[in-house]
Parts: C-alpha cells; sequence; structure tokens
C-alpha cells in the first residue's frame, strides 16, 4: 500500500508540474500534434465498426510484434516481425530486402526447393545454419517490401474489372500487352483450385491476402500458424526445429492482421498546384497512363462495408508487362516471366521518403533515389513511354514528377 500511495501522489505531482508548464509556455511545445488524416500509411479506412475498429488494433498489434526465438522465431527466417519490412506500414528499406532465386534453363524454371528455394532466409537462430545462394542459381530477384496500406481495397476489386485492361495481343497496336497472372491458391486455404487473378507481390504471384500473411509468417519470420503447422527448414539443418510447440501463433492472431491489412486507409492526395495539374495531362500524354490507370473500383465486400462500391486510386492496373531488359530478373513466378513485373501502384508516392529516413528507394529493389531514373529504366512495354517523356523539356519533366509527388 505505501509504494501505491507514492506513486498516486508522485503521479498528482508530476501532473501538476505539467499542466504548470503548459500555462506558461503553451501545450504545443511539449506534445507532438496528432498525424492528420490521410498523412501516413497505418490509418484505418473511414467507417469501420467498433467491433472492426478492436479486430484492427489487435491486428496493428500483432504486426509490430517482433518474436524471439523462445516465441518461435526461425529456425530459419529473414525478419523477426511484419514491420521489420513495412516500416511505418510503407516501402522496405533495402537493408531489409528479400532474395527470391531459382534456376531458369531455356525458359524451364527450377525453383531449388531441395536448396532452400524460392526464398532465401539469410539468417537462422543459434544452432541453425542459415542458407546460402546457390552458385548455380541464375534466377535471383531482390525485392523490398511493398506498401502495405490498401490492401483490403486492391482484393475487394473484382477480377473482371482487371481483366478488362488485360490486351495480352495488343489489339490496339499501342504496343502496350498487359495480361494477368493467374494463380491457382494453395489446397490449405481451403478455397476452389481454380485460377484466380493475381494482385500481390511483385509478380502478381498471389491471388488472395490470407496466403500472403500466412506466407509471410512461414517464410520471412519462420513462425508456423494453423495453416502452414511444419517448420521451414533447409536441407543443411537436417530435421532440426525449435523448441516452441507448433503452431506458434494462432489462426486468430493470422485473422487479425488480415483484417489489419484489410482494413488500412490509402493516404490523400497532397496540393495539387497549376505544376501538378500540367504534371497530370503529361502523365496521360505520354503514356504513363496505359498501364498505371488512374482508379478502379471494388465491388461488394461480403462482412466489410468500408471496402465496398470504393473507388481506388491506386494508378496500377495490377497486370504483368514486359519491362525490357533493364529491370530483368531471369525470374518465374506462375505465369510472370523473367522480364515481367506487376505495375506497382504510384498511390502514397508523396510520403515514402517520409517512412524511410528521406530516403524513398524506389524501384522494386530500392535501386535509385530519382523519379527520372526510374522512368529512364522502363524498356519494354514502357519504351515508348519512357521515350516520350525523356523528349521532354526539363520543365515538362519536372512537372510530370511533380505529379507524382503529390499522389
Amino acid at each position: 500500500m505505501r509504494s501505491v500511495r507514492f506513486n498516486t501522489w508522485a503521479g498528482l505531482i508530476l501532473a501538476g508540474s505539467i499542466l504548470a508548464l503548459c500555462a506558461m509556455s503553451g501545450c504545443a511545445a511539449l506534445f507532438t500534434a496528432p498525424v492528420e488524416e490521410g498523412e501516413s500509411f497505418d490509418q484505418p479506412l473511414p467507417g469501420l465498426t467498433r467491433a472492426q475498429q478492436l479486430a484492427f488494433a489487435r491486428g496493428d498489434e500483432a504486426f509490430e510484434k517482433v518474436f524471439s526465438v523462445k516465441e518461435g522465431l526461425g529456425p530459419l527466417f529473414n525478419q523477426p516481425s511484419c514491420e521489420s519490412c513495412h516500416s511505418g506500414d510503407g516501402k522496405g528499406h533495402p537493408r531489409t530486402n528479400l532474395i527470391r532465386f531459382g534456376r531458369n534453363t531455356g525458359g524451364v524454371f527450377d525453383p531449388l526447393y531441395t536448396e532452400g528455394g524460392p526464398q532465401l532466409q539469410e539468417r537462422a537462430i543459434p544452432g541453425a545454419v542459415p542458407e546460402m545462394l546457390p552458385a548455380h542459381a541464375n534466377a535471383i530477384s531482390i525485392r523490398s517490401g511493398p506498401l502495405v496500406f490498401g490492401l483490403g481495397l486492391i482484393e475487394a476489386i473484382p477480377d473482371a474489372v482487371i481483366l478488362a485492361y488485360a490486351d495480352p495481343n495488343d489489339a490496339d497496336g499501342n504496343g502496350i500487352s498487359g495480361r494477368p497472372n493467374m494463380v491457382v491458391p494453395p489446397d490449405w486455404m481451403g478455397v476452389p483450385q481454380t485460377p484466380s487473378v493475381g494482385k500481390f507481390g511483385r509478380k502478381a504471384g498471389v491471388a488472395f491476402l490470407f496466403q500472403q500473411v500466412a506466407n509471410a509468417y512461414h517464410q520471412d519470420m519462420g513462425i508456423t500458424s494453423d495453416v502452414l503447422p511444419f517448420e521451414n527448414l533447409h536441407p543443411a539443418n537436417g530435421t532440426l526445429g525449435d523448441d516452441v510447440p507448433e503452431p506458434e501463433v494462432s489462426r486468430s492472431t493470422i485473422d487479425d492482421v488480415l483484417f489489419y491489412l484489410r482494413g488500412l486507409a490509402p493516404p490523400k492526395r497532397g496540393p495539387v498546384s497549376p505544376q501538378v495539374l500540367q504534371g497530370e495531362q503529361l502523365f496521360q500524354q505520354v503514356g504513363c497512363a496505359s498501364c498505371h490507370i488512374p482508379s478502379m473500383k471494388t465491388g461488394t465486400h461480403p462482412s466489410i462495408a468500408a471496402l465496398s462500391q470504393v473507388d481506388v486510386p491506386l494508378y496500377s492496373d495490377l497486370l504483368l508487362h514486359d519491362m525490357g531488359p533493364e529491370l530483368e530478373d531471369n525470374f518465374i513466378e506462375g505465369e510472370a516471366e523473367g522480364t515481367e513485373w506487376r505495375t506497382s501502384p504510384l498511390w502514397g508516392m508523396r510520403l515514402v521518403a517520409d517512412h524511410l529516413g528521406g530516403n524513398p528507394f524506389y524501384l522494386h529493389d530500392g535501386r535509385t533515389f530519382e523519379l527520372a531514373e526510374v522512368i529512364r529504366l522502363h524498356g519494354g512495354e514502357a519504351a515508348g513511354a519512357r521515350g516520350r517523356f525523356l523528349a521532354l523539356s526539363k520543365q515538362d519533366q519536372d512537372a510530370l514528377i511533380a505529379f507524382l509527388l503529390s499522389l
């Protein structure tokens, strides 16, 4: 009782001191103002119910959780938490890049499962051997963690809406031949084994967000779950596991993180100046919008009203496009070839650097800070748009980039 009384009085004294300081200098000097709506990547969609807000909060906590060896981390892993690869729910830093690998021989792809493929887990708990990249792997794909806001909105876009933009044979003759990555979900998901439009991942290799979450726990952190209850072992480790009983996280945790990701709202667009308006017109004129579709609309969501019939300003068609040798990784994922990538959504571009210490680390591997360099690296189907951009005056190029940085 003595310690409780002491802490109570100490708290009252501290509170009184803070109030006195506020009166003398203004509280703004002492407290950080809350982030405005639409100015960060970790805010919930408007319109969530009370129960959904609670699920969102639980998922947020689970997303941030850093696992220890005693809690099941590993034996092989890349990072100890979801947030390690998605700081502030933003794009990953190159220091946390993942490596996918395999062997591509004349278009026949071997994911090298017996040698730890297709994802390299370069870290291990004590007593385990980290994976090494096989010398004969010739398909090496280095990838930063993507932005995770708005994933629920992307998932809620009907396949038919995305397929309406597909033109695999370039029937309209504009040089753009986007196509979907039609992927079959794994049997552990308990859904029909029929091809669906891939929407997630750098090559659109995953159709369902649930699969993305469960795989991230299993592959990135070495955390087992009800749906993936077996450790991700490497042949060099034999039968080595860890001392934590499986599953290491419950299905309810997976569901909470899934809801959190579905419930993350995209940030709002920044100020629209005359220069930004000019850049938006140029974005259309040079052909960038042929792949970076400004907006698509969700269908009716079965359980989250906030995801139903919503315009999604993602600036992507979510289709695969041949981007030429400049960005080739030789890695085949589902129907995606070694030069093909899913069109990256451009929303949130203006805030990317804020979540990465001031440097935006653009492209799938974070190789450059300069948007003009990103455009110069666009080959293949984007070569025409790239050429038209490079032919613009410096003033017009700056306007187009200013538009991108307003998204």
